[in-house]
């Protein structure tokens, strides 16, 4: 295809921030289509783009014949739903995570975009990080040697303001669980491989933000162990007083393993933390260049801040994928995975004990 048409299906911040600078980025691509049951939100973002058809409608939207993408960036209970009738149509899909609200339904998603032949792609922006991308590599050479301890902490100063839908427990399912910690098991398992079984709780500290309620979680942690016998520890709240938001606070992940340790924040997308079996302790490492821009993307890694930056090679490489026949990674099995996870840590936190995740 000479043009790849691309509609946004939820055009709030995510898709304003992200999706159409990351459009902008790729060659031979225009956003055809916006839509949004929020008037005032699809008109902000109609603005952005010129002559897009604009509907409150997805159904409206998803089957259009000027429509060969779609990518989805609602509140997650519509997540579903609105993927599956954009594959009954023949259309490529990528989603914002959590893919869905149930295991069942993200399964649904998978077996059905295989099934129609469809690019489908979880939008696990943090994927595209330099410094993770680098340290998947090191891990994939042998670097760590056998893991031993996963751990991951995102810690962040939200206090009690409105989220609007993600306080709302029937629109976003869960709220630090999937909002943050979805991000950090999927790293886990890419990095480290399939958990096996977990333990977890969660908390509601603020059941009122900015005069509204909140039925959602607001701190969670998860212990796991992974099928490589390996050990995990997630921990992720919106309560950490004076920690600051977004790249300003605490993101960081190590794993350690038979030869190894490394360290890593997406603060610092051009640098790991190294230490070796019996060294003096952890140093930097500076990641490779060509570890800088996602493999073709033609992102200037030099252009813009670099901390928000790395996401637009989440575009490139949906469009990649879709114009070469290929899977785009992450892809929606990678989404039912975490969906699962989060599943079960609900079940392990109300029941107070461990959930196996075996097949």
């Amino acid at each position: 295809m000479s043009t790849l048409k691309v509609a946004i299906v939820g055009t709030g911040g995510i898709a304003l921030q992200n999706h159409l600078p990351g459009l902008a980025m790729c060659g031979g691509v225009r956003v055809t289509a916006l839509c949004d049951t929020n008037p005032a939100t699809l008109e902000a973002a109609s603005k952005q783009v010129d002559g897009a058809v604009c509907s409150s409608r997805y159904e409206e939207i998803v089957t259009r014949d000027d429509v060969d993408a779609v990518i989805i960036a609602t509140p997650n209970v519509s997540h579903a739903p609105i993927a599956l009738a954009a594959i009954g149509a023949g259309k490529h899909v990528m989603c914002e995570k959590p893919i869905a609200i149930t295991s069942a339904d993200s399964r649904a998603m998978a077996a059905a975009a295989d099934a129609a032949g469809v690019r489908h792609m979880t939008a696990f922006t943090y994927r595209f990080v330099p410094a993770m991308r680098y340290l998947r590599h090191l891990i994939d050479r042998g670097d760590l040697g056998q893991p031993y301890h996963f751990r991951s902490c995102r810690l962040q100063d939200w206090g009690t303001r409105n989220l609007g839908w993600r306080q709302v427990k029937a629109l976003a399912g869960t709220g630090e669980l999937g909002d943050m910690l979805s991000h950090r098991i999927n790293f886990a398992e890419h990095l480290v491989g399939p958990m096996s079984r977990l333990i977890a709780n969660v908390k509601n500290l603020t059941p009122v933000r900015g005069g509204q309620p909140n039925d959602t979680d607001d701190w969670v942690a998860i212990i796991a162990d992974f099928t490589n016998g390996a050990t995990g520890v997630l921990e992720s709240s919106k309560l950490a007083s004076g920690r600051n938001e977004s790249w300003r606070s605490l993101d960081y992940v190590e794993i350690n393993g038979s030869e190894a340790s490394f360290e890593f924040s997406t603060g610092k997308w051009n640098e790991l933390q190294y230490g070796r079996l019996g060294g003096p302790g952890m140093a930097p490492l500076p990641v490779p260049r060509e570890f800088w821009t996602w493999p073709g993307s033609p992102r200037d890694p030099g252009a813009g801040d670099p901390l928000v930056a790395f996401r637009y090679d989440q575009a490139f490489e949906f469009v990649d994928a879709i114009r070469n026949q290929r899977p785009a990674t992450p892809g929606f099995h990678e989404g039912a995975s975490v969906v699962r996870i989060m599943e079960a840590a609900l079940e392990s936190a109300a029941a107070g004990r461990w959930i196996s995740l075996e097949k």
